[in-house]
């Protein structure tokens, strides 16, 4: 387990879309161990493999809520909505309100391959969505208005 570089805005990585996840194994799970000490040690809501320059559909997402790791995840349905302020590890010092679906359902497998189904709602459906969108080399600032700078 270790702690990774977080890639920044304009890392042209951070918009690349990523490799679905074939193989299972211990690789697979250094890396999810890897984004969860990164994750935390930035305390951060998630983290996505490209962020870490790995361009595999792996996120963590770390919230009240639990943590959660999504390989593979696929949006399934969602309802609602809710606007509010997002940041990103990736954007530091940014923030803007991005408009995102209240209640989501994710189909997902976990570090062993087996499909697991999450329902979250609230900030952990906006934690969700906002890793998944990495994993398709889309970036919060890409539907954020009103942006705040902090000094």
């Amino acid at each position: 387990m270790a702690i990774r570089n977080i890639l920044t805005v304009p890392d042209p990585l951070l918009n690349k879309k990523c490799r679905e996840v074939e193989v299972f194994d211990e690789r697979l799970w250094t890396l999810l161990d890897d984004l969860k000490d990164t994750v935390k040690a930035a305390n951060g809501a998630g983290l996505a493999a490209p962020q870490v320059a790995v361009l595999k559909r792996v996120c963590v997402i770390d919230t009240e809520d639990g943590f959660f790791e999504l390989i593979n995840p696929v949006l399934k349905s969602s309802s609602g909505e809710q606007t509010g302020l997002e940041g990103c590890l990736s954007v530091p010092k940014r923030y803007g309100n991005v408009t995102r679906p209240m209640k989501i359902t994710v189909l997902a497998k976990d570090r062993f391959g087996e499909e697991v189904k999450f329902k979250v709602k609230g900030f952990t459906a906006r934690a969700f969505l906002h890793e998944m969108d990495h994993l398709d080399g889309v970036i919060y600032t890409q539907k954020a208005t009103n942006f705040v700078e902090e000094k």
